[in-house]
Formats: structure tokens, sequence, C-alpha cells
């Protein structure tokens, strides 16, 4: 085992042998280190205002992105780069193109905000080439802006392209010093607060979840940083599967997708956009940019809340669970996985692997809606996932209907699913599966939505579904992503 944590905070390689699993990387950044720029607005990863940069090995290649540091635990950068507001400006004081650009477009009034901004823009500049409008307003929906407005922001966000001054970074030698620090070592780190052991390879990972069957499982940490933020909570031990590459995989099998826990949202949206632009739209709700890049789909699933949004999608289409105790692997159907609120189906000394899920059948009707308050960066009220599979006659001969937000659990509508079986898809068959849902779900009241407002969006959103796949001439929310995938 290594018993010192190593990455590098811009140029600087930093060693740090005791460290407390939890310590946030906004903390240690503000307070160890006096770096000031990133500040804390909401300490839950909502605001933005607190964004870095982290660049990591994706398969032997440097990959960037923007993370909230707020809930980022420092640990879990072993072998990263970090970059913040503050590694931007060059030696001689010029601006780097994203700060001068927001200058140049007044992209700031109170300032508050601006570090967090600057650095999603740099990210976005790291990675992509003259994006468009809509694509620097994703980039942006992470980060809070209450007075500057975002339409100078955006403006800054195209003109920092059309500056002709670069920026400092070889990304080539910063590869290299990564590389450098790459092993297969598992890193135990012990502070004040608890012990911090980070496996990089699978075996090591299963032997110490058997070894440590309390232990707090830390993926992207987007959940579970609030437990210390906001609860307060001492975790100890953690065990972060980050470092571990074979749960990042993504394979393509033919008929379905093998996923890896530790593949981020950002990471899967690629895959699953193949399969429906329906998918490609729910991924880019996800949170905002920095949750994306951070949050997991094993994470996403083990959380078991019954509003997350990927669980009631995988279950309509028919997803498998591949769960590992030692050498051990078993797989069980997503949906059974669910058990109660907060409880799930997994052992002592278990961890989720991997989920498999499958393609969607050339005669399959899909749809995917997320009710929320916000359309950027909010949490489900209602999230429903539907699969039709239709006879040669036009009757209905399958069903799968999914909900979030109407159950303690992510949850199948089974009487529903039984009133539409040998219906033709129409008004008559929508009906009686509206009637239905009562049947499948007693829904509670809380600050998101009343318990009549969700049974009543649970039926409009089979209405919808019966909208978009049998009247064409109607225009709806996915009228243009269909149009586009159907003509390639």
């Amino acid at each position: 085992m290594r018993d010192t944590l190593r990455f590098v905070l811009g140029d600087e390689l930093v060693e740090i042998a005791s460290c407390d699993p939890t310590l946030t990387v906004l903390d240690w950044l503000r307070l160890d280190r006096r770096m000031t720029g990133s500040k804390e607005g909401c300490a839950e990863g909502d605001c933005g205002a607190c964004t870095v940069v982290i660049g990591r090995l994706d398969h032997g290649a440097l990959r960037y992105e923007a993370i909230n540091a707020c809930i980022r635990f420092l640990p879990t950068l072993d072998g990263c780069h970090l970059l913040t507001v503050e590694h931007l400006k060059g030696e001689d004081g010029a601006l780097h193109p994203v700060q001068q650009a927001m200058v140049d477009c007044h992209g700031s009034q109170c300032g508050f905000c601006t570090p967090g901004i600057v650095m999603s823009l740099f990210a976005l500049w790291l990675n992509e080439d003259a994006p468009s409008v809509s694509r620097i307003e994703d980039a942006l929906a992470g980060n809070l802006c209450r007075c500057t407005g975002y339409e100078p922001i955006v403006a800054a966000a195209q003109q920092m392209y059309r500056l002709s001054a670069g920026d400092r970074f070889d990304c080539d030698a910063v590869a290299a010093r990564l590389r450098e620090l790459s092993d297969a070592e598992t890193l135990s780190l012990v502070g004040p607060s608890g012990r911090f052991l980070a496996p990089a390879t699978i075996e090591t990972l299963a032997d110490l979840v058997i070894a440590h069957p309390r232990a707090t499982l830390v993926a992207g940490a987007t959940d579970v940083g609030l437990w210390v933020t906001k609860g307060m909570r001492r975790l100890d031990p953690v065990i972060f599967l980050g470092r571990v590459q074979a749960l990042r995989l993504i394979e393509d099998r033919g008929d379905h997708l093998r996923i890896g826990a530790m593949a981020t949202h950002a990471d899967v949206r690629p895959a699953l956009a193949a399969m429906s632009p329906q998918l490609d739209e729910l991924m880019r709700r996800f949170g905002g940019e920095q949750v994306r890049n951070a949050g997991t789909i094993g994470g996403n699933i083990a959380n078991g809340s019954p509003i997350g949004d990927l669980p009631p999608v995988l279950i309509a289409l028919g997803a498998t669970l591949v769960l590992r105790r030692g050498n051990e692997e078993r797989r069980i159907s997503l949906e059974s996985f669910f058990i109660d609120y907060r409880k799930q189906d997994r052992r002592e000394g278990e961890f989720v692997e991997a989920v498999i899920v499958p393609k969607l059948p050339d005669d399959a009707l899909f749809h995917v809606s997320k009710i929320s308050k916000r359309f950027d960066e909010d949490i489900s009220a209602v999230c429903g996932a539907f699969l039709l599979r239709l006879g040669e006659d036009g009757r209905i001969t399958g069903a799968r209907l999914s909900y979030g937000g109407m159950a303690g659990i992510p949850k199948r509508a089974a009487v529903a699913e039984a009133a539409l079986i040998g219906r033709m898809w129409d008004e008559a068959a929508v009906d009686a599966a509206i009637a239905a849902l009562p049947a499948d779900f007693t829904p509670l009241s809380d600050m998101r939505a009343s318990a009549q407002y969700r049974l009543t969006v649970a039926g409009n959103l089979l209405r919808r579904f019966l909208i978009e796949t049998t009247r064409p001439d109607v225009e709806t929310r996915v009228a243009g992503l269909l149009a586009e995938a159907a003509h390639g």
C-alpha cells in the first residue's frame, strides 16, 4: 500500500501523508493553501461558485473536466491535475482569453460567481472549439449568476475563441507527469477523522469491501459529499472506487450495453443517446455539467433514491444489475434491487460492479419524461419511462411503465401495464392505464409536488407518450430530435 496522496496543483507536485477522508477540495484550497479564488456558495454542488478543473488520465489520454470543489473529497484527486482560477493568469499578469473575454463582454457584476463561471468556460475552452450557444448554455447550467444575467456571459464564451492569445498549459507534459504518478498500489491515508482507501484494481476493491463491510463507498460524491457538508456526518472508513479503471468501461456488446459502475453521466451519455434521442435529452438535464462529470451510473443506482433519474429508465429498458462480492458475481433485475425506501438487495461485502442495458428493439415505442420545477439542474418531481411492444395487428403485446417520484422506490406500474395488454395503442388504452395508476401508487406530498399533482402528471405523461408516437402532425418537445434521428 501507498500512504501518500499525490497530485499536481498547477505546476506543483503535492504530496500529503495525512489527510481526513472527507476533507473537501474547496476547504483544502481556501483554508490550507489560502487560495481563495474558488468560492463557497451552496456547499452542495448547485451554485458552481466553487468550480475547479480536474485533469485525469482516461485510458491513457489526458481529460479535463469541471467539477464542484465543495463536495469533492481531496484524497480522490490522487494522480490528477488540479487547476483553479489562480492558475489561469500568466506570470506576466496577462489574463487568460477566458478571463479577458469576461472583462470585454462585461460578464461580471458582483463577481462572487465569476471564478466558477470562468473555470466552467475554461473547461469548455480546453475540450471544444466553437461550441454552439446551446452547448455553451449547457456548460454553464451548473453555474448560478444572480446579477449579471447570462447573455453577456454567453457572449464572453463566444468571444474567448476569437482572442489570439492561447494559454500556457502543456497538456502533453501534464499527461506525462500523471503517468509517472500512476501505479497499481492501494492508496491508504489516515487522518484525525478516519481512514481513506483507494484501490487500483477490482480484485483489491472486492477484498477491501469484504474486510470493511461498513465502509462508505464513494464514487463521484455528488450525494455523499452532502452527507458531510450538510449532514455533518463522519465517514470512516471511506473506500474510493475512482482509481479502478475496469469500473469505468462502457462496452457495446451488440444487443446490449455493459456499463461499469464508475462510468460518469458524461461518459455514458453518448452511448445512451445512440439508443434514443430521448435518452440524450434526459442525460442533458442531469444536474449541471460539474455533476455530470463526477456523478456515476453505479452511484445513481446504489444510492437508492426514489427520485434518481436513471433507475426508472433502466427499469423500463429491462436492465440487469451486476453485483460482486469477492470473486463471486450475482445478477439481478434492476427493478428487484430496490426493496423499500433507501433499502436495496445488496448483501454485506457486495458492491455494484456494472449494469447491463438491453438496446431498444426495432419495433419498440419508447418514451422518457422528467418533470421538475426548473429545466436545468433540478431534481425530478416525477420521472416516467415507458416501453411498449406492438403485435402485427397493432395491439399491445408488452408494456413496461416505470416511474420515479411516485413511491419510496423507482417502481413499475404493474396494474396500469396489465390494463394496456391486448389493446390498440389509442386514447382508450391510455384512459384505461391512467385509471389504473392509483392502484399502483400512493405518492407522497412534499416540497416538490403534492400527491395529487404527481398522480395527475403520471397520467399526463402517458398521454404525452401517445401523442408523440401517434400524432406526427403535432409539434412536441422531441419532435425535432426524433426527426433528426430518423434521417440519420
